[in-house]
């Protein structure tokens, strides 16, 4: 098994780097599985929703499908990953300030490695403190 920084998992994606884009296709798709870490992931997200990529929250989900999709690719934990993609796809968007905001996908993958890690530690982490409001829609968070 290999695995891959940000930059590399990022030239595969978007494929904006010709040079680049072919040697990070060949590492995904060679012969070795390939790991994708909490932090690569993490970061790749918030690359591509920032205001170069500006991907919506529907162009992110696909995204994680996708990488799910590749028979190379491993999750470092790919349980938490799985039930933060489905915690950020239900999260409801809620007024703060005037402005409209939602969960991120780090937010939901904080909540489930949190929990993953009191089950795999015998020691339930019944709640996740936050002050982020849109992080509070998601089970298992509350405001201090």
């Amino acid at each position: 098994m290999i695995a891959i920084d940000t930059n590399v998992l990022l030239r595969y994606l978007l494929q904006d780097d010709e040079k680049q884009a072919n040697k990070a296709t060949k590492l995904i798709l060679g012969a070795e599985s390939v790991l994708i870490t909490d932090v690569v992931l993490t970061e790749t997200i918030w690359t591509l929703k920032g205001k170069r990529y500006d991907l919506s929250k529907e162009q992110i989900i696909d995204v994680i499908h996708a990488l799910f999709a590749e028979p190379n690719l491993t999750f470092e934990d790919g349980q938490s990953v799985w039930g933060a993609l489905k915690d950020f796809t239900n999260a409801k968007p809620i007024k703060s300030g005037g402005k409209t905001k939602q969960a991120d996908f780090s937010d939901a993958l904080n909540v489930n490695k949190s929990k993953r890690h009191g089950q795999s530690n015998k020691s339930e982490i019944s709640t996740v403190y936050t002050f982020d409001k849109a992080a509070l829609e998601i089970d298992g968070t509350k405001q201090p």
